[in-house]
């Protein structure tokens, strides 16, 4: 009981003190592929859902978007600054 105790005490310790994973999501992409299996992991690479599913093909994987995108406030394609010129 002695040694049993102290023992128990050091594996929880051990298993407590693992590396913490870092951030799976990279904000400066808006698509992501998430791999399953024993060691899932999200690769955030692509532009584009078409892009990240050429990636996947064949894979035990699936795009997703990415929640974290930094988007910078123009996602309709209009500059808001971009002023129409009157003739």
């Amino acid at each position: 009981m002695r040694i049993a105790i102290p023992t128990i005490l050091i594996l929880a310790m051990a298993t407590v003190a693992m590396p913490a994973r870092a951030q799976t999501y990279d904000p400066t992409f808006p698509v992501c592929l998430h791999v399953y299996g024993p060691t899932g992991y999200f690769q955030c690479r692509y532009f584009s859902l078409r892009q990240c599913a050429i990636s996947a093909s064949g894979r035990a994987a699936q795009c997703v978007v990415n929640p974290y995108f930094a988007n910078d406030g123009f996602s309709n394609g209009r500059n808001p600054r971009h002023y129409r010129r009157a003739y």
